[in-house]
């Protein structure tokens, strides 16, 4: 099958790597790509936030299956586009993506298929907002109803900022803080039933221990060898089957990938957001580790035929982010990376480049995912870090604990 990917990023390069390792897929197509997805597929231009110019395309490239791998372009209806040209599309629908599109919208969903999550109130005046900081308290938590890219949440003891942040969105989600380390699962749906794929952790502060500013996420890993025993079947029980029970009731059967962000608190896991798409940068690791073909798992996704539980191998994969200056308030674009692509046990993968005449250049926040593997975590640590080390891009930086 000829499978197109929609998307520009680290996500979708991971994406059309594993693709184009698939014998049931004879061809990879990506719009609008990036240098580093050229080695794997042929890429065309696209807005990808126009769902005509995206069916458009793909009608013409007869491609038998469309990814949408952004957020973004699945708020704005791509999938919708792509499923009135008759092509199968591994995405939610408009309607269904705003389980990430509006935390409000999420939160609702969770209340009423009975997900355990954190007690929340959506606010669009300040005395509302000021009214819910008061009634949770510190640590205050405070999140952009609509999408962000994963930079919309601020969570701080300080009142006042809490509050300023509140007062730059146009409505805000504010919610208790819940105790515990985070971990993801991803659930790939076909509209009726839910797989689970393994679990992975990332870390979306910019800097080590966990400080400063929310980011995009710098780094993943997995497997997660802590994790409680029975974790992945409890979510899907308590979680995933639940949320998609209810989004289908509603007449919004999910198709695509479901992201659950979950908190390990001292009273059980719980949501701390839904996406409606592979997370980014932990999408990098699992393709890393998944043994089961990925083109047809997802076109089963497409087409309502989702079989056994994707098997992954043995070992252990770690995902380091190499960012731009002064990412994530304002990267700066057009510098010249240089460096080796790859080792026996680890690669780099483009997350946001460019060409300039026949240099490679740094054209966004997160520029370059560099993904180590091997038989243990601290392997595929010390392979990640390895060529990390090797790559060249001024005034960049990157996180030294991930997986630590």
């Amino acid at each position: 099958m000829r499978v197109l990917v929609i998307g520009s990023g680290g996500r979708e390069h991971a994406l059309c790597r594993s693709l184009k390792l698939d014998p049931q897929v004879s061809e990879v197509l990506c719009a609008p790509g990036n240098p580093g997805i050229e080695r794997y597929a042929a890429v065309y231009p696209v807005d990808p936030l126009d769902p005509g110019q995206v069916a458009e395309l793909a009608t013409r490239l007869r491609v038998d299956l469309v990814v949408v791998g952004p957020e973004a372009p699945l708020v704005a209806g791509v999938s919708d586009a792509v499923r009135e040209a008759g092509i199968a599309c591994f995405g939610p629908s408009r309607e269904a993506a705003m389980i990430e599109g509006s935390k409000a919208f999420a939160k609702e969903i969770m209340k009423a298929a009975d997900v355990p999550t954190a007690r929340a109130r959506a606010c669009t005046t300040e005395e509302e907002a000021a009214a819910a900081l008061d009634e949770f308290g510190a640590p205050y938590v405070v999140k952009d109803d609509g999408l962000a890219a994963g930079k919309g949440v601020v969570v701080t003891h300080d009142r006042e900022q809490a509050l300023a942040h509140a007062l730059t969105c146009d409505r805000v989600v504010i919610e208790e803080y819940l105790d515990g380390p985070e971990v993801s699962l991803f659930a790939l749906c076909d509209g009726s039933t839910a797989v689970p794929l393994q679990l992975a952790q990332d870390f979306k502060r910019l800097h080590d221990g966990d400080g400063g500013p929310n980011t995009g996420g710098m780094g993943a890993y997995t497997p997660l060898p802590w994790a409680p025993e029975g974790l992945t079947e409890q979510v899907m029980r308590e979680v995933v089957h639940p949320t998609i029970a209810e989004l289908s009731r509603r007449g919004l059967p999910y198709q695509g990938v479901l992201y659950v962000g979950l908190a390990l608190t001292s009273k059980g896991p719980k949501v701390v957001e839904f996406n409606a798409r592979f997370g980014d940068p932990e999408t990098q690791v699992l393709l890393d580790r998944l043994e089961t073909p990925l083109g047809g798992l997802l076109m089963a996704c497409a087409t309502g035929e989702l079989g056994p539980d994707p098997v992954f191998k043995q070992g252990s994969a770690v995902a380091v982010v190499i960012a731009a200056q002064n990412y994530p308030v304002a990267p700066v674009k057009g510098d010249v990376i240089t460096g080796p692509q790859g080792t026996e046990h680890a690669y780099v993968l483009h997350a946001g480049t460019k060409w300039a005449d026949d240099d490679v250049v740094s054209d966004g926040g997160r520029v370059l995912n560099v993904v180590g593997n091997g038989p243990d975590k601290e392997s595929a640590r010390q392979a990640a870090y390895d060529l990390v080390g090797r790559i060249k891009l001024r005034g960049s930086h990157y996180r030294t604990d991930i997986a630590r």
